[in-house]
């Protein structure tokens, strides 16, 4: 019988449990330091180091293969450089192009817009400038796909480099009630 798991990834932590590097593994931090995970547990799709939030892992490799694949929402909650225009946000929803493996990619249309005030995530461990810098509104932003780094490079192609990046939500599933670092088994992932 399969195990699936939800958790709330930190900032600084790579989407997996460990590695066969050895250098890695002196200057990484892994997902194994939270949870004592079953044998042949995954990661379903990734968060870079520098992103936070939801994040699944299964033992269930089909499983992780089909929310991967299929299509599945994923919503990302963005805090970009600068006060974000309607036309920015109109050019995410429309696709933007991007690079993906250094050939040029226009990303499906996605539903963006803007968050009213802080979103109240816990305090991150690396600090992000103040707002004496200008202003860094949040943003949410949801796509169906999943190539590496889009958000940050979707919102850097409109002109709004990504300060703190926060998946929040995949398909129904949701980081409410889960702390950084905090893991949860749950029966089902979709």
């Amino acid at each position: 019988m399969h195990r699936h798991f939800k958790l709330f990834k930190p900032y600084g932590y790579l989407s997996q449990l460990i590695t066969n590097d050895a250098r890695q593994a002196r200057k990484k931090k892994f997902l194994k330091e939270f949870y004592d995970f079953p044998e042949g547990t995954m990661a379903v799709g990734r968060l870079d180091e520098h992103s936070e939030g939801l994040l699944f892992m299964t033992t269930d490799g089909k499983l992780s293969h089909t929310i991967n694949t299929s299509g599945v929402e994923k919503e990302y909650y963005a805090q970009v450089d600068g006060a974000i225009t309607d036309e920015a946000i109109l050019a995410l929803t429309q696709g933007v192009e991007i690079s993906v493996e250094g050939k040029k990619y226009i990303t499906k249309p996605c539903k963006a817009r803007r968050i009213d005030g802080d979103p109240g995530f816990p305090e991150r461990a690396k600090k992000i400038r103040d707002l004496r810098h200008g202003p860094a509104p949040w943003i949410s932003i949801t796509i169906t796909e999943g190539k590496f780094r889009q958000v940050r490079k979707m919102t850097s192609a409109v002109g709004f480099a990504t300060l703190r990046l926060v998946r929040i939500r995949i398909g129904s599933q949701t980081l409410k009630g889960l702390e950084p670092s905090q893991v949860i088994e749950v029966k089902e992932l979709l």
